[in-house]
């Protein structure tokens, strides 16, 4: 791996062989200073398209809606609308819809992706519009509530597909102790990290769809890794290279025993 510290600033060039992942092609294609800029956490193009094979997205018919559910800087809608010729709607509470749609419109997908402000329990859209729901490193933080999936699949056509990816456990934790190697990060956020099986269970029940698929992806803690090494010394934000240096302590003493990536993708009955 090049060195990447402050003295030694990669070149574009570098930064785009360092980050060209073979499990990722389709986001090998977006320029690594635009994602670096507008990231907020793990690479969301790259969860993005780990989840699209299993979500269908290239079976969608063109200008299908789609809804974007916690869309941060709106990485991942233009992504939709660019890779998959989606007409998405852009919702995030944390980002205004002005700051993206200036990035959209620079993108060049104004007319593809509509920003919106909403909080995911107060979604104004009406029941069946749209084709698909996405959400990628956020359904977590209001998706765990029992009641929670009946009323967004609502928002589904008949037969329409939600898809998420989130960070995850490998094992449930027992008690109310984290694991004593990560005992100095841990923060109380992570307790709504769960397995595979407990997003399976948990969709199951509600009775809002038929789970597809509910699945670990294989060395994703060494993807994040990768990811956040990078961010740490090249985001142009002191906030994020600090974060992310946090992280990458994290998940360096993890090695992938504890925290990884699980996705998700259920068929509105």
């Amino acid at each position: 791996m090049p060195d990447i510290t402050p003295t030694t600033r990669p070149s574009d060039e570098d930064l785009t062989r360092l980050l060209t992942h073979p499990r990722y092609p389709r986001s090998n294609g977006y320029d690594v200073r635009w994602v670096i800029e507008n990231q907020m956490g793990p690479n969301a193009l790259w969860l993005l398209e780990w989840l699209a094979p299993a979500l269908g997205l290239d079976t969608l018919r063109p200008c299908a809606r789609v809804l974007d559910l916690g869309c941060g800087r709106a990485m991942t809608s233009v992504f939709l609308a660019r890779e998959y010729h989606a007409q998405v709607t852009a919702a995030d509470l944390w980002v205004k819809p002005d700051e993206n749609a200036a990035r959209i419109a620079e993108a060049g997908f104004a007319d593809r992706v509509l920003p919106v402000h909403t909080e995911a329990h107060d979604l104004p859209f009406a029941e069946g519009s749209f084709d698909a729901i996405v959400s990628i490193d956020a359904y977590q933080y209001f998706g765990t509530n029992d009641l929670y999936l009946p009323t967004l699949t609502r928002l589904l056509k008949p037969g329409g597909r939600i898809g998420i990816v989130v960070p995850a456990l490998r094992e449930e934790i027992d008690g109310v102790e984290p694991p004593e190697h990560l005992a100095q990060w841990w923060e109380p956020d992570f307790w709504c990290f769960h397995t595979a099986d407990w997003w399976r269970r948990h969709w199951t029940r509600s009775g809002a769809v038929e789970v597809e698929t509910a699945d670990w992806l294989d060395d994703g803690w060494k993807d994040w890794l990768l990811w956040v090494d990078v961010v740490a010394e090249e985001s142009p934000q002191e906030f994020h290279r600090t974060m992310a240096r946090w992280v990458r302590d994290m998940v360096r003493a993890d090695e992938g025993r504890t925290f990884g990536f699980v996705r998700l993708v259920g068929r509105r009955k």
